[in-house]
């Protein structure tokens, strides 16, 4: 099976594993009020070319991408998911993209920022969701590395991934009217990135 082909499966998989407790959650408590699209965030952003969101994006893409070169730097010697695509240069450009957009970017964007945040935001309040969903997300790509990358890199993992998961939430809630999609092109981007950093030996 071409990488591409499992990429594709490894995506169906994941959106519909990432999605099965948020979509019970939503038929059990919010059927009747919207949509399932709606409800986790998928819908359109309305000023999507406001020059306040182009700013905040662009911030936290470039933040994202930075603070990435330093991580894929320290952990250079570390396996990491974009492995899979070292040393394939152009002929991983296809798989890159279904990794990075559907792979990951999205099922994960479907659970901390489209299910978590919202759903706890209703309960505490933005502020307290926002740091909740962030220190989940940071955690869990921290959990990862841990047996790998050693207590300190590891500790750095969990600062980084959890620092810009607070920023796509802010983004998404408070600029972004409650829409996912500017969360999950940026994590895309960051994924793409990496993927290409991986394929290309830039690292």
């Amino acid at each position: 099976m071409n990488l591409f082909m499992q990429m594709t499966i490894n995506s169906v998989f994941q959106i519909c594993l990432f999605s099965l407790l948020p979509f019970l959650w939503w038929l059990i408590t919010a059927r009747k009020k919207e949509g399932f699209l709606t409800w986790i965030g998928i819908k359109r952003v309305q000023n999507m070319w406001n020059h306040k969101m182009i700013l905040w994006m662009l911030g936290t893409t470039f933040l994202f991408l930075f603070l990435s070169l330093f991580m894929f730097w320290s952990l250079k010697k570390v396996e990491m998911a974009t492995s899979v695509f070292a040393g394939k240069g152009c002929s991983a450009l296809a798989a890159i993209g279904m990794y990075a957009v559907f792979n990951t970017a999205l099922p994960e964007e479907i659970v901390f920022r489209g299910f978590l945040l919202k759903r706890v935001s209703e309960k505490f309040g933005f502020y307290k969701a926002n740091g909740f969903q962030s220190a989940l997300f940071g955690l869990m790509h921290g959990v990862l590395f841990i047996t790998t990358a050693g207590f300190l890199r590891t500790i750095w993992i969990v600062l980084f991934t959890g620092m810009i998961g607070w920023f796509m939430g802010f983004i998404n809630e408070k600029i972004a009217k409650g829409s996912i999609l500017p969360s999950w092109w940026i994590h895309a981007g960051a994924n793409i990135f990496a993927g290409l950093c991986s394929a290309f030996l830039l690292f």
